[in-house]
């Protein structure tokens, strides 16, 4: 992927037009943009056509996702849980 290209999806993602969203793709896409092959960089140039309204009931489980971005619903909405989930601390000693 070519640096302006990896730029111009992070920029989308973190720029979607409702906060929810925002906090949901912007770290994904930061995060896995730079490894992505090109079928899956396709996939998510899609996905970022979409609806924020319908991408959120999608990744929150509230909707299923067209099949079309089942898969990647499904990474986006695991990556957001493990990031949002608290932390367990240590038990007291």
């Amino acid at each position: 992927m070519t640096d302006a290209a990896a730029r111009r999806l992070r920029l989308r993602a973190w720029r979607r037009g409702t906060k929810e969203m925002d906090l949901i793709l912007g770290p994904f896409v930061a995060a896995r943009v730079e490894a992505m092959d090109a079928d899956a960089r396709a996939g998510l140039e899609a996905l970022m056509e979409e609806n924020d309204q319908d991408l959120y009931l999608w990744v929150t489980g509230a909707r299923p996702p067209p099949e079309t971005h089942a898969a990647l619903i499904d990474q986006i909405a695991d990556f957001a849980r493990a990031r949002l989930s608290p932390r367990r601390a240590d038990p007291p000693r």
